[in-house]
């Protein structure tokens, strides 16, 4: 199918935003915004939003990446992912303005831009879906328990440490403080995980987990979530964090939650067949979204 890839041009606050639309001939009534996420901008790493949005918008559906203020090409002053609320609303103006006959858009995001989806979604009717990529859980004490379950378990059942250790040539000084720090941090922070959601929005200062479960809670729409593996110590944050939450579970439970994982890949999907397998996943997941107009 033939597509255009637009450059685009539109403020937030009185500052420039630049992104590219790729639209195709026919384009789908539902169509995707990538949200870029840590320190990257709208062409991804190893041109994974890129190739994304060209391959949707291959099969039809139209895609529009763009870089946050701050980010990119974008102006702005450096905000993070809990500050881009206004950013990923004026995108989307800027999505249906471009677009007259779009009736919904699916959030696309990885990391970080995945948590700042989850804040976003629940308060704008426009937003039908979710696809969520190793989603940014981080707190002090979760980032200390997946270090000690997945990285010191390994190290312990690595021969090359065991070989290190028995010629001499390990010195457990450092290795060890950091162990002990680890611990320490691991016990901290970890409140009694709730199984039922709840109504009431928690405050600024809740744990990051905990306020996600709050938009994820509140939206509607379908969500798709991709995890990686290849020691990605986000991906498995986060897998520990719902291992350990009755109500991210509840939540994960849901018939309009798919889930799906990779574990050769890395963080970022650094490889060709990662990358295709993560666009193949989400074409897919777009075909059985349902368009809002058509009930």
């Amino acid at each position: 199918m033939e597509v255009e890839e637009i450059p685009q041009c539109h403020t937030c606050r009185g500052e420039q935003v630049i992104g590219i639309l790729h639209r195709p001939a026919r384009p789908a009534p539902t169509g995707v915004l990538i949200i870029v996420g840590g320190p990257q901008y709208r062409v991804g790493s190893h041109r994974q939003f890129t190739l994304l949005a060209r391959y949707l918008a291959s099969q039809g559906t139209t895609v529009f990446r763009f870089d946050y203020r701050s980010m990119g090409d974008s102006e702005g002053e450096v905000r993070d992912f809990e500050d881009i609320g206004e950013d990923i609303n004026a995108a989307l103006d800027r999505f249906f303005q471009q677009i007259p006959d779009l009736s919904q858009v699916v959030i696309w995001g990885l990391c970080d831009a995945a948590s700042a989806a989850l804040f976003y979604a629940h308060q704008d009717s426009r937003v039908a879906g979710l696809v969520l990529l190793n989603p940014w859980v981080r707190t002090e004490s979760g980032e200390a328990r997946t270090y000690l379950r997945h990285y010191y378990v390994q190290r312990l059942l690595s021969g090359a440490f065991w070989t290190k250790v028995l010629s001499g040539k390990w010195r457990p000084g450092t290795s060890l403080s950091a162990f002990l720090g680890m611990l320490k941090r691991s016990r901290t922070g970890k409140a009694p995980a709730k199984a039922k959601p709840e109504d009431n929005p928690p405050p600024a200062t809740a744990p990051l987990p905990e306020r996600m479960a709050y938009g994820f809670q509140r939206f509607r729409g379908k969500i798709l979530i991709i995890l990686s593996g290849n020691n990605d110590y986000v991906a498995d944050e986060f897998r520990d964090m719902v291992a350990e939450s009755p109500r991210w579970q509840h939540l994960l439970s849901r018939p309009s939650v798919e889930q799906h994982d990779l574990p050769q890949a890395n963080h970022t999907f650094s490889r060709q067949d990662w990358r295709d397998q993560v666009a193949t996943w989400t074409g897919e997941w777009l075909t059985s979204l349902p368009d809002r107009n058509s009930r």
